[in-house]
């Protein structure tokens, strides 16, 4: 989706008659489709002339085709061919289906996100898949760069446990490096304080005081001076030490007043401040608004329908206008005829056999 919003011509490839799992995950349903699937399907098409194949197969069933990175390169030596897959192409969890709740608990990332002492929270996203989905991203971009400086295609292995273990950073690194165990911090941060949420008279805010200099700025603001010359608050691992105790104080007082008191307060200290937003609130804000966010466009069966948009913008050219989430085989003959240069006899005879379908509407 990402590569369709930079220009790129995506062909997806899915089974004949119920396509993709996630256009039965809902509701909620527009129309016929899940908002789940015309999320993440913008720009696409459904179908030895393309750059880059990317494909979701357990390990070796490709191979199994005549389909594998072997038999196609050969084919076309130029092709970036990518694999995702759950655990990676070898190995022994390789054959295991990968989801991303799956992944997300087998990497740990379930491990850390919680409340304090409760149990394991799933992400309310599917981290793991847009993890993923991001390094892929950028290893296809990078095995463009590679292809156009040696003329050469390759393999890229991409798959959810490492993406995820990766993204693991400075939790992985406290065990690797000293045996630290992670544990569940709710809003909270292991190793800063006082960096969390705080409960407010009418929401929630989220107070980010990296350093002492913005500790003595919050005290300030929430006019308990006193707390910033206190002898065990002086530098973060003190008030690492002390956590339980300053966040109890600071608790009390954040309660006291509505988020948009303290938001208006903390403008210009310098501190980092944001209110926990509903999905409503946050495509009500006008900086989301101005970043191009929503993205606006007609569906063939659900109507006008609403996404949202990329995440980078460039100085020198603008993303491509999206085209909405394709219906099951909108694109088949198109596909077939002007790409592949099937021949009309034998589009009839694969329709016919159900090898493909093509959308009746279209």
């Amino acid at each position: 989706m990402i590569l369709g919003d930079l220009g790129a011509e995506v062909i997806k490839v899915e089974r004949p008659g119920a396509g993709d799992d996630t256009r039965a995950w809902g509701p909620p349903f527009v129309g016929d489709e899940s908002a789940y699937f015309l999320s993440v399907n913008r720009n696409k098409k459904l179908a030895a002339v393309s750059d880059v194949l990317v494909e979701n197969f357990l390990p070796g069933k490709l191979d199994e085709m005549g389909l594998g990175y072997g038999d196609v390169s050969r084919t076309n030596p130029n092709l970036v061919y990518c694999s995702i897959s759950g655990y990676g192409q070898t190995g022994p969890l390789s054959q295991s289906p990968g989801y991303d709740s799956i992944a997300s608990a087998v990497s740990g990332m379930m491990h850390i996100t919680g409340p304090q002492g409760g149990e394991p929270v799933r992400p309310g996203v599917a981290m793991t898949d847009l993890a993923t989905g991001l390094y892929t991203h950028g290893a296809i971009m990078a095995a463009l760069l590679q292809r156009q400086r040696t003329g050469r295609g390759g393999h890229i292995d991409c798959n959810l446990l490492s993406s995820q273990v990766a993204c693991l950073t400075h939790v992985a690194s406290n065990y690797l490096n000293v045996g630290l165990e992670a544990r569940r911090w709710g809003t909270a941060h292991q190793s800063i304080v006082p960096y969390q949420g705080f409960q407010t008279k009418d929401g929630y805010l989220v107070v980010a005081a990296g350093n002492d200099k913005q500790f003595v700025r919050v005290c300030q603001v929430l006019g308990l001076d006193e707390l910033a010359v206190k002898p065990k608050y002086r530098s973060n691992t003190l008030r690492v030490q002390h956590r339980a105790e300053l966040i109890h104080t600071l608790s009390q007082r954040f309660v006291e007043q509505n988020t948009c008191d303290w938001l208006s307060r903390f403008e210009g200290s310098g501190v980092p401040v944001g209110p926990i937003n509903s999905i409503q609130q946050v495509f009500n804000q006008p900086q989301v608004q101005h970043n191009g966010l929503i993205q606006k466009m007609n569906h063939p069966t659900a109507g006008a329908i609403s996404v949202p948009g990329p995440a980078v913008r460039f100085s020198s050219f603008e993303a491509s206008k999206p085209t909405p989430p394709p219906v099951i085989g909108q694109h088949t003959v198109e596909v077939l005829r002007d790409m592949l240069s099937y021949g009309d006899d034998v589009i009839s005879v694969l329709l016919d056999t159900g090898v493909v379908s093509q959308n009746v509407v279209h």
